[in-house]
């Protein structure tokens, strides 16, 4: 299925890291270093502004549509934080075991399947052309100009 123009650049950024999650899935004792070094830098460069697109943005425009408190919305965002916790630990330079890296790597993959399969679907279906196309293009200003490199508690 052809990703409405609307979510095409959220869908880029899942490509990133689902590179990283095969990474950490695939980490052996030599590589999980390396491994976890990767995630960091994709979490600082992209992963934390990309949640932040999703939670910021494009959910609370889905709300206007269909239901915040459907399943599928709900389980995405218990995944962000569960997430934002694996980046802080393996950010952190804590040291995990292979199993643990591996699982984080699983989550990663887990929840790119479940926004691209289920979650951005049933965006599409709810909103209307125009509203999908606004969000596209507030996403694209966001983008560009917000700084998202930190936490938003550190913005504010």
């Amino acid at each position: 299925m052809k990703r409405n123009a609307a979510l095409a650049s959220l869908s880029r950024d899942h490509h990133q890291v689902l590179v990283v999650a095969q990474r950490l899935s695939r980490a052996s004792n030599q590589t999980a270093a390396e491994a976890r070094q990767a995630f960091a830098r994709y979490w600082v460069a992209h992963g934390r502004r990309h949640f932040r697109l999703e939670e910021e943005v494009l959910l609370p425009a889905y709300a206007a549509y269909g239901d915040p408190h459907h399943p599928v919305v709900l389980r995405v965002l218990g995944e962000h934080v569960a997430i934002r916790q694996n980046a802080d630990v393996l950010a952190g330079g804590a040291e995990l075991p292979l199993d643990a890296i591996h699982e984080v790597g699983a989550r990663l993959a887990g929840h790119v399947q479940l926004e691209e399969r289920e979650l951005f679907p049933m965006i599409e279906r709810a909103m209307p052309p125009g509203e999908l196309l606004a969000v596209a293009r507030k996403l694209e200003r966001l983008d560009l100009s917000a700084d998202f490199s930190q936490p938003a508690i550190l913005r504010y």
